[in-house]
């Protein structure tokens, strides 16, 4: 039967209805995922139409996936880094929800004062287990949409849960139900969906999933899980490592529109930024990110790369405020104590440092040969230079200006005394037959020996 598609607007056969595949023993996919091996990309070369939505958003799981990297926020980080987010993602909510815990007294707090200041975006929402209880807590908290696990593919429905297919999917939809009666949207994320069998589970799990949506009256939201970072960005790769045939199937056997799909990635091998611009580029409204990516083993999708890679794909930051990405960096820093690797893009301490001397020269006659935008413009980061055995007086005052952000009056000029003692140590070190740059830590440790508390960070 010929239809004409909503989303085309063109004729098209009526999709085939995929069925659960009941089966008997798990799929897991051992041509693919050999445990002992790298796991393979299969290509069957069917290609997916690309398809970005009108609108684009990041949502972040900071205080959730986030947290269990790293030692828990105190209640107090929790709300500055809420603020923070929302100063970043602008008046229109490009940052668009954020997502807590609501176990202990200490998230619910959190939860309490985010609400308390009164911010539209970013929209705070829950993850909690599926049980009667915490739905009734989330209710009770005032939170419109809380996430819930489904895990999908064979590895968990069989070999964590002890369940069968069929068994699952009744769990699941089972929780969901519950959802629906508490009047919540239920965020359902499909763990593991690049190991799932797509056509045999997911598609027909999803389709009574919005089926029981429309029943209920009640919008559900599809988060694809890429739990253990195998997503693919290529194009022709075959299900289930093929993101941008995952966003495509969904939309179309599943019929999740595009502002109900949300892609959650992992950074295993080195996919999460590319998988979650894929995401977007083939239908998905939504990328789950953390700021700066941290999160379970190699981490998250970083919240400031997606920030970028919104404004390189729009044209635009749409009013958000990317200065506030190194403010976020700052506080990490000073306040939570974490220290971010020196060379993470837009939040490392070096990531706009030059160390080789004929790049320095470069850079000191005009920024733009290496420097990668103007980051002092879109990120407040001064371009730095790394001290070596051919700084003169002039790069050494450059470095210190720049290093220590000292402005106007505050700025020391190369006649300074300070500058002259640091180039006699410079130069002594050289002496000595050192043949790399100084780091950072070393030019401050001499400046401080030097000139006490002069500067602060």
């Amino acid at each position: 039967m010929l239809e004409r598609s909503p989303k085309t607007n063109l004729l098209e056969q009526d999709s085939y209805k995929y069925s659960l595949q009941d089966v008997d023993n798990p799929n897991l996919l051992p041509d693919l995922y050999n445990y002992e091996e790298v796991p393979r990309v299969s290509f069957n070369h069917r290609r997916v139409p690309m398809g970005m939505p009108v609108d684009i958003w990041i949502t972040d799981t900071t205080f959730r996936d986030g947290q269990q990297a790293v030692e828990p926020y105190t209640a107090d980080q929790m709300v500055e880094l809420y603020k923070y987010m929302h100063r970043l993602g602008g008046p229109y909510g490009i940052i668009r929800q954020t997502e807590f815990f609501a176990y202990s007294e200490k998230d619910r707090e959190a939860i309490k004062r985010c609400q308390d200041l009164g911010y539209r975006f970013p929209e705070i929402t829950t993850w909690i287990r599926a049980t009667k209880e915490d739905y009734h807590l989330v209710k009770d908290l005032g939170i419109r949409e809380t996430g819930i696990l489904v895990s999908c593919s064979d590895y968990h429905i069989f070999n964590k849960l002890k369940l069968t297919r069929k068994q699952a999917m009744d769990k699941y939809l089972e929780t969901v139900a519950l959802a629906f009666e508490e009047g919540i949207v239920p965020r359902c994320h499909l763990e593991d969906i690049t190991r799932a069998d797509f056509y045999g589970f997911v598609v027909p799990f999803v389709n009574e999933l919005m089926k029981m949506s429309d029943d209920a009256g009640i919008p559900v939201k599809i988060r694809a899980c890429d739990t253990m970072g195998y997503g693919v960005p290529y194009t022709e790769v075959a299900l289930p490592r093929s993101v941008a045939g995952i966003i495509y199937g969904l939309q179309h056997y599943s019929d999740v529109p595009p502002e109900m799909l949300e892609w959650h990635g992992h950074n295993d091998f080195y996919m999460g930024v590319a998988n979650g611009v894929t995401a977007w580029l083939y239908g998905a409204c939504a990328v789950n990110c953390t700021l700066m990516g941290i999160g379970e083993r190699t981490g998250n999708v970083p919240l400031e790369a997606m920030v970028m890679q919104y404004a390189s794909l729009r044209g635009s930051f749409d009013g958000m405020d990317p200065t506030v990405i190194t403010e976020i960096a700052d506080y990490y820093r000073n306040e939570i104590g974490y220290k971010i690797p020196p060379m993470t893009p837009f939040v490392g301490r070096d990531f706009n440092v030059t160390r080789a001397g004929i790049h320095a020269d470069g850079l000191m006659k005009d920024e733009k040969i290496y420097n990668v935008f103007n980051t002092k413009k879109i990120l407040n980061r001064e371009p730095m230079v790394l001290l070596g055995q051919n700084s003169g007086l002039a790069g050494i005052a450059y470095w210190i200006n720049k290093n220590y952000r000292l402005e106007d009056d505050a700025m020391i000029e190369k006649s300074d005394p300070l500058v002259a003692a640091l180039k006699e140590w410079i130069d002594g070190e050289y002496a000595n037959g050192r043949q790399t740059s100084l780091s950072v830590e070393e030019v401050e440790e001499e400046i401080a020996a030097l000139a006490g508390d002069r500067f602060t960070k």
